[in-house]
């Protein structure tokens, strides 16, 4: 087998990269749509930096999508050889950004149930 050809069988029954492939992807689609949430909530409440927010976490969160499907096939070397395949700079950056854009919604909330 050279260059990207898919396999044709999976030398790993667990399928272990096919279930971190399908983890980031989840990941990436609860971003966009907590983005999607925050920013037209935020919008209809004309709260602007949050819409904004919203829209960067939507951003985001289609970003990693299509770095998750583009990454899908260097999956299978690494595992072939025994090696790693988390890359820890993206989950670090994933999670820093799902914190950052929940704890964004949560200021959000509160600042709209305590307005008068």
């Amino acid at each position: 087998m050279t260059g990207n050809e898919r396999p044709t069988t999976s030398f790993d029954q667990g399928l272990q990269h096919e279930r971190t492939a399908l983890a980031w992807e989840r990941t990436a689609i609860s971003l966009m749509v907590a983005g999607l949430i925050l920013g037209r909530y935020a919008a209809t409440e004309e709260f602007w930096l949050f819409a904004g927010v919203g829209l960067l976490l939507t951003a985001f969160g289609a970003g990693v999508l299509v770095w998750a499907g583009a990454h899908y096939e260097d999956l299978h070397a690494p595992l072939r050889a025994g090696t790693d395949v988390v890359h820890p700079t993206a989950a670090r950056l994933v999670g820093l950004v799902s914190v950052a854009g929940i704890g964004l919604g949560l200021i959000l909330s509160i600042a709209i149930a305590l307005r008068p």
